[in-house]
């Protein structure tokens, strides 16, 4: 496996697209069941380069195996504040993919000024939080039945992990 963890770019939009479906057709790690349509992507694809937002890819060769993104909130009060999405595919888990990616989009959205970072995950997802706890996360909020897939109903943990640039008070 060759693998490297970059910057997202334009070249990497059906790579990418065809792995956030893969992803959540799994339906059991994205909110989503399926990724939006490529020409959306590709729209949100190049709104992050021109920002210079935080969204990283894994590569394993040419082939795009991985993401991580961490957009920041929109109002003034939240501005330091970021979200973080990622997922890896099945035949690349469990092989520090997902470290690699979220250890270069967290060094990203530090740089960008963001002091803290959160995420929502299933709480079955031992692994996933397991990995999230390793970089930093903590434990915030248990959400009962804050996800639903085809009718089944699974609690949502919140997590968050405040950088060097958080100021608790």
């Amino acid at each position: 496996m060759s693998l490297s963890v970059v910057p997202i770019s334009e070249t990497h939009v059906v790579g990418f697209h065809a792995c956030l479906d893969a992803v959540a057709r799994e339906r059991s790690y994205l909110a989503q069941v399926q990724a939006v349509p490529l020409e959306r992507l590709a729209v949100f694809v190049r709104d992050s380069v021109a920002n210079d937002a935080a969204p990283y890819v894994a590569l394993d060769g040419a082939l795009v195996v991985g993401w991580c993104d961490v957009f920041p909130g929109w109002a003034d009060a939240v501005k330091h504040c970021g979200a973080l999405g990622m997922g890896v595919t099945a035949s690349h888990r469990g092989r520090s993919v997902g470290r690699r990616l979220i250890e270069a989009t967290l060094a990203h959205a530090e740089r960008q000024g963001l002091a803290r970072v959160e995420l929502e995950v299933r709480a079955d997802n031992a692994r996933a939080i397991r990995l999230y706890e390793r970089v930093g996360f903590v434990h915030e909020t248990r959400k009962r039945c804050g996800m639903r897939f085809d009718g089944v109903d699974f609690d949502a943990l919140t997590m968050g992990r405040l950088s060097r640039l958080a100021t608790p008070a």
